[in-house]
């Protein structure tokens, strides 16, 4: 079943960090958690904008005979720009590379930055889940905002950049060409999705604790 480009509602976000060989780390010191997975869902907390470009460059003409004969495009750059309400500091601070000195202060690494996945699922009209996944990218936040308050709250929720690399798994986002690309889409209405083939492929081999289930919505 063909996918449609219209979405009314963000469903939930996913993160998870990846080891340099592109597996999942299911550590809740090194990791996200525990499994490995950060379901960024809990109380007050959740997406408020989850804003992708870069999906596709414009091409440029080529021109023979007179003529535009093709068009040369270049490799997609996909970035994602996300707004996180309340979202849980030490998870964020692990995605980012920042580092705790044990006595509440944190700093940025000077190591490489950490190997982060994501997926980003949103509803179509038809209430059926569309999933946009990044199997490995990087995790800025370029700054803080800060205001007083007056007769009126005055809110700042954090916004993150996140720049999608290519996947460090070899079998992983594979093009019908045998080529590796940065992005993929599922769609849950489409013929044979699994939630859990999905989150395998996009989160470096995770496969969920027996009983364990992630909301879907």
């Amino acid at each position: 079943m063909p996918v449609g480009v219209s979405f009314k509602d963000i469903a939930w976000v996913e993160f998870a960090n990846l080891d340099d060989n592109g597996k999942i780390i299911t550590d809740a010191v090194k990791g996200l958690s525990t499994t490995g997975i950060y379901h960024a869902d809990g109380d007050g907390e959740g997406a408020t904008t989850a804003n992708i470009t870069g999906l596709e460059e414009k091409g440029t003409p080529q021109y023979a005979n007179g003529k535009t004969k093709r068009m040369a495009h270049g490799s997609q750059t996909p970035s994602l720009a996300l707004t996180m309400l309340d979202m849980d500091g030490s998870v964020m601070a692990k995605m980012k590379g920042y580092v705790s000195d044990g006595k509440g202060g944190y700093v940025l690494s000077s190591a490489k930055k950490p190997h982060v996945a994501i997926i980003v699922a949103s509803f179509d009209f038809e209430g059926n889940l569309f999933y946009d996944c990044f199997a490995n990218g990087e995790m800025i936040e370029v700054a803080h905002n800060h205001g007083t308050n007056t007769n009126s709250e005055v809110d700042y929720n954090g916004t993150f950049e996140y720049d999608a690399l290519d996947p460090l798994g070899d079998t992983v986002f594979i093009d019908d060409q045998g080529v590796q690309r940065p992005y993929k889409y599922y769609y849950s209405a489409a013929d044979g999705f699994s939630e859990a083939d999905m989150r395998k492929e996009v989160f470096g081999g995770y496969v969920a604790p027996t009983g364990t289930t992630v909301p879907k919505s």
